[in-house]
């Protein structure tokens, strides 16, 4: 299953690296100033990635806005609290995963103590029982995993759905989604559509998160796509040094609004390779 599942994302991955190849090609010059700016914000594809771009806003402004603009609407807050909780308790053991892949053993000690707690007094996680306590929560990814390890970032590159994926991103989005252990568990158990419920709800809870600070970053931004691309660029540089977030934000890769210190603690530094 596993394999499987590695060779359709690889597929899937290496059609959408392709895709944005032959969109970037179709519509750059080879000469002139723009060609000249575009290599030098490393971002080549960026006709392909502002086709995308505007692609993931009407997408977001025609559904997920709304969407959100209704869970935060018919929700309660403590309820959507309990819900972000539980999602995050789900991903506790990539968190894991990728704490000792980067050598942080004291931090994988946190993430594990807190997942078995709040797994069970925390009721599945709907309760951060140890954040209560004084032991907050932090977030890994496998593209931050291959950054400590000195990969580089790569060109930049947006993807419908996904927003922005640079290659490392991209790549450690798709080691994440078949290392984790829900997504392996409800494909073998054949309910795939947990898996993509899931994402949704994620998806949706992020976006609410961020109601008005998404809007007031495209008025106050001269080129709404640059200004995406600068706040996407700088968070992950931040998450893979493990610092505190700013609340700013890209179309799905969201800080909250309510946990400034999501990306962790900003005394404990790591080595950045985020070109």
């Amino acid at each position: 299953m596993v394999g499987k599942m590695s060779g359709r994302l690889t597929r899937i991955g290496f059609a959408a690296l392709l895709l944005a190849a032959a969109g970037a090609c179709a519509g750059m010059p080879d000469e002139g100033n723009d060609r000249e700016a575009r290599i030098e914000a490393n971002d080549p594809l960026e006709p392909f990635n502002r086709a995308m771009f505007s692609f993931n806003r009407s997408l977001d402004a025609y559904l997920l806005k709304p969407v959100a603009e209704g869970y935060v609407a018919v929700i309660p807050r403590p309820a959507r609290t309990g819900i972000r909780n539980a999602l995050d308790n789900l991903n506790a053991p990539i968190v894991f995963m990728n704490d000792l892949l980067q050598g942080e053993l004291e931090r994988a000690v946190v993430t594990l103590t807190r997942f078995a707690f709040n797994s069970t007094l925390g009721m599945g996680g709907l309760v951060d029982f140890m954040a209560e306590g004084g032991m907050e929560g932090h977030s890994e990814d496998f593209g931050q995993t291959l950054a400590v390890w000195g990969v580089p970032e790569g060109p930049y590159l947006v993807l419908p759905l996904l927003g922005p994926r640079p290659p490392r991103d991209l790549a450690g989005f798709a080691v994440d989604s078949v290392a984790d252990p829900f997504n392996r568990y409800m494909r073998g158990q054949d309910h795939g559509e947990a898996v993509y419920a899931r994402t949704g709800i994620d998806m949706i809870d992020q976006r609410s998160r961020v109601l008005g600070k998404f809007e007031e970053l495209e008025r106050t931004s001269l080129d709404f796509y640059s200004a995406v691309r600068s706040s996407y660029r700088q968070r992950r540089e931040i998450a893979i040094n493990n610092g505190q977030a700013d609340p700013q934000t890209d179309l799905y890769n969201l800080p909250p609004l309510d946990d400034p210190a999501a990306d962790g603690d900003a005394s404990s530094k790591k080595g950045s390779n985020a070109e």
